[in-house]
């Protein structure tokens, strides 16, 4: 990863959204275990060791630009993932421990997350309320099919009939 650690503002990592110059936004990991401490050197609770993990998530800027050509999903899926937090689209796709190594190259910075506006829920549009009244347009529309349909089969049969009691 890189060492300068420049934070940025989601305003200019929205900036870089073309071909020459694309930046993303995705979360990821910035810590791992810091090490093993003996449970035993605090009051000998348990004599035995246990490992304190540190993980914190942090979301990182990528310079991708160089990479654009060689997406395996194309130029225009990064291209649509910029000035955004991107995380849920790269971690939907499902890539590959190799493809998550390769990142660190592409590593600039991290990026203020208080520029990144909060995630907002989504709420389906109100649906009409169903209106027991139009059962009677729902038969008119029937009745416009059939009555048609009807008045022909009438005529078919007197037709029919007229011309075999000539015979």
């Amino acid at each position: 990863m890189g060492s300068d650690g420049k934070a940025f503002t989601l305003a200019e990592v929205s900036a870089h959204n073309s071909r020459k110059d694309c930046w993303l936004v995705i979360e990821g990991r910035i810590g791992m275990v810091i090490g093993v401490r003996s449970v035993a050197s605090i009051g000998n609770i348990l004599g035995s060791h246990t490992a304190l993990a540190y993980r914190s998530w942090n979301r990182q800027v990528y310079d991708v630009t160089k990479f654009l050509d060689d997406h395996p999903g194309g130029d225009e899926v990064l291209l649509s993932a910029t000035g955004k937090d991107a995380t849920d689209d790269f971690e939907d796709v499902g890539h590959s421990s190799a493809a998550r190594a390769m990142m660190d190259e592409f590593y600039v910075g991290d990026i203020d997350s208080a520029t990144i506006p909060a995630s907002v829920k989504y709420t389906p549009p109100k649906q009409p309320h169903y209106n027991q009244d139009k059962t009677t347009e729902f038969i008119i529309k029937i009745l416009q099919f059939l009555v048609p349909l009807i008045i022909l089969g009438v005529a078919v049969g007197v037709r029919f009939y007229t011309k075999s009691s000539s015979a």
